[in-house]
């Protein structure tokens, strides 16, 4: 089976006449059963227990008919798993444990040892596998390099990562020696992945509209690259990169086999950039989950003609469910989606 064939059977392309649907952060705080665990169990112990984090991940499948599960983990287990620990700020927002100030810093990062360390979430997903058979896709996801440098060096959330981008600048021999360790890191966990049943797998790089026009392939896509390399043959990749609609232009030379965009592109015109074999995700705003079931229906019936016919949409969210989603809404979504037919089915 091709990379292309893998990936439609992992996004529920059954050739049903509609597209895939699955909502990014499809599980949490909007869901109350997430709530009530929530309360009993911090974050980071439901990532790591891989009993509770199946039961985070099935939950919006027992509410809603979507075609995958996603795990539920979180981007920054990998700095963590080299050494470089984080916790919540409680005001909001990432505070690691310390920034990577210096040659030193990164010196003290693991290497070579994330993916063991990460084998729980191995177990979540062979767990995963089990549970949902053959019937729906499972997915699992990691952040960019470029993504978790961001977090590593300015040491958590930050305007605009300014510490990060004048590293990047500043001392290119330096972060591109950060950037093969998280590389090389983040191969060998997405290869623990596809072992553990993925059958397709999302790169987030939320922080690449940060990266200078002239510094995408540099300090982002090249690292993207390496990785999608690293694992080709092995899972099909989709890249979500959060970047102004003028310069979506600039992912067309990626080498994954999907592109996700968020709610600021027009996804038809997108198309354009990204022609067949390419899987076109996206991209309702998130904000919509947070209005009513009739504009929910409307404004996704109305994206849904614009892709007709489309065999590579993938019907979905151009940025996670936000907090204050509304079920019915969500609902409504996967309604309209499922009961949607192309004129050419």
């Amino acid at each position: 089976m091709t990379s292309r064939q893998r990936l439609n059977a992992a996004l529920g392309c059954r050739n049903e006449g509609r597209p895939p649907v699955w909502i990014m952060r499809q599980a949490g705080r909007y869901l109350p059963e997430y709530r009530a665990l929530k309360q009993r169990h911090g974050f980071l112990e439901m990532v790591k227990t891989p009993e509770l984090a199946v039961e985070v991940s099935l939950q919006p499948l027992k509410r809603f008919e979507l075609d995958a599960a996603i795990v539920f983990s979180d981007i920054l287990v990998i700095p963590e798993a080299m050494g470089q620990p984080y916790h919540f700020r409680d005001k909001g927002g990432i505070q690691m444990e310390y920034a990577l100030e210096s040659e030193a810093c990164l010196d003290k990062l693991d290497s070579g040892c994330a993916a063991d360390r990460l084998s729980y979430v191995g177990d979540a997903l062979k767990l995963l596998r089990s549970e949902l058979g053959d019937s729906r896709g499972l997915l699992g996801f990691c952040g960019s390099p470029w993504t978790l440098a961001c977090y590593m060096i300015d040491g958590g959330s930050a305007p605009g990562f300014p510490k990060t981008r004048s590293l990047a600048s500043g001392n290119p021999v330096l972060f591109a020696k950060l950037m093969e360790k998280l590389t090389r890191e983040l191969a060998d966990y997405v290869r623990m992945q596809a072992a553990s049943g993925i059958d397709a797998l999302q790169v987030f790089d939320s922080w690449h509209g940060l990266c200078p026009p002239d510094k995408v392939r540099d300090w982002s896509l090249r690292w993207i690259d390496e990785v999608i390399e690293a694992v080709s043959g092995e899972v099909p990749v989709i890249l979500y990169a959060k970047t102004p609609k003028d310069r979506v232009n600039l992912l067309a030379g990626c080498k994954a086999q999907g592109i996700s965009l968020d709610h600021e592109c027009d996804l038809r015109e997108a198309r354009e950039t990204f022609p067949q074999p390419f899987a076109l995700q996206g991209n309702l705003d998130p904000a919509l989950m947070e209005t009513s079931p009739t504009q929910v229906e409307e404004t996704a019936r109305n994206l849904l003609l614009s892709m007709n016919g489309d065999p590579g949409h993938v019907l979905n969210l151009g940025h996670g469910i936000r907090p204050q989603g509304k079920i019915e809404c969500v609902q409504a979504l996967v309604e309209t989606a499922r009961s949607f037919r192309s004129e050419d089915s």
